[in-house]
């Protein structure tokens, strides 16, 4: 019984290491200019972690199988040192593992975390709320207007909580349900969440960033092909969770800039 257990368990370790080496459920395309560091320490990440698991799948086979047939009465065998340093080089191991990825993943999110934006980056406010996102762009003043929570009201769609009656710089902002960018220019999101944890998921501009409730967050990145992609929370935030998306439209800068001026229409 033991060896066939043994036996299965390097069955299954190998079976399902296929998939992964194949790509067969990869990432979605990358769309952004900080991407191909990122899918490269994704794909150092894979390996070094499939190799270390089978690798600990083919030893735990070994005991198994070396181990399990002992005859009653046989001197039993211990590890040198007992548990206490099996523990410890385990310990050793792990912890080495986590901080090589740790090192070398630095070079992956430098461009997004530990750099600023550029002065010249276009700056969009993210608003995230049971069970939506909503979307602010300054107007042609470029400045936005400043929040009021008091005011909020969906009901009236002020999801912003602005007073464009008293504040100048609210008169010409924009607000919409759905985000659109010009291709290939800078974008710095001023995010912020207006009840409980959220998240802006993007998987082809590899951004995945959480609104922390109380605290503004910025994330820059840069979109280089048109198209429409789908903005979701990975934060558990309620019931209606699963169905909180919005979507990020990739266009020409003529084609943005004409969007831009429909919707300031609508306002």
């Amino acid at each position: 019984m033991g060896k066939f257990v043994a036996v299965t368990i390097v069955v299954i370790a190998i079976v399902s290491a296929i998939p992964i080496l194949r790509h067969t459920w990869w990432m979605a395309e990358d769309i952004s200019t900080h991407g191909a560091p990122i899918d490269e320490q994704m794909s150092e990440t894979m390996a070094e972690a499939g190799i270390s698991f089978l690798a600990s799948q083919i030893i735990l086979a070994y005991f198994i199988w070396r181990f399990s047939g002992s005859r009653p009465g046989e001197k039993v065998k211990h590890f040198p040192g007992g548990a206490k340093a099996m523990v410890w080089a385990a310990f050793l191991l792990v912890g080495t593992e986590v901080l090589a990825l740790g090192v070398f993943g630095v070079k992956a999110w430098a461009n997004i975390y530990f750099t600023p934006p550029a002065a010249n980056a276009m700056p969009i406010q993210v608003q995230a709320g049971q069970f939506a996102f909503y979307f602010r762009y300054p107007g042609p003043d470029g400045t936005f207007g400043p929040l009021h929570a008091d005011l909020i009201n969906e009901g009236t769609q002020n999801f912003f909580g602005l007073d464009q009656d008293h504040d100048q710089d609210s008169k010409d902002d924009v607000v919409t349900a759905e985000m659109a960018i010009p291709v290939n220019r800078e974008i710095h999101l001023l995010m912020h969440a207006k009840d409980v944890g959220h998240s802006f998921f993007v998987p082809e501009l590899r951004v995945q960033q959480d609104f922390v409730p109380g605290l503004d967050v910025t994330l820059h990145f840069t979109a280089t092909k048109i198209g429409r992609y789908e903005i979701v929370c990975t934060q558990l935030c309620g019931l209606g969770h699963y169905n909180m998306k919005a979507y990020l439209n990739v266009k020409s800068q003529p084609d943005f800039d004409d969007w831009l001026k429909k919707q300031a229409a609508l306002q």
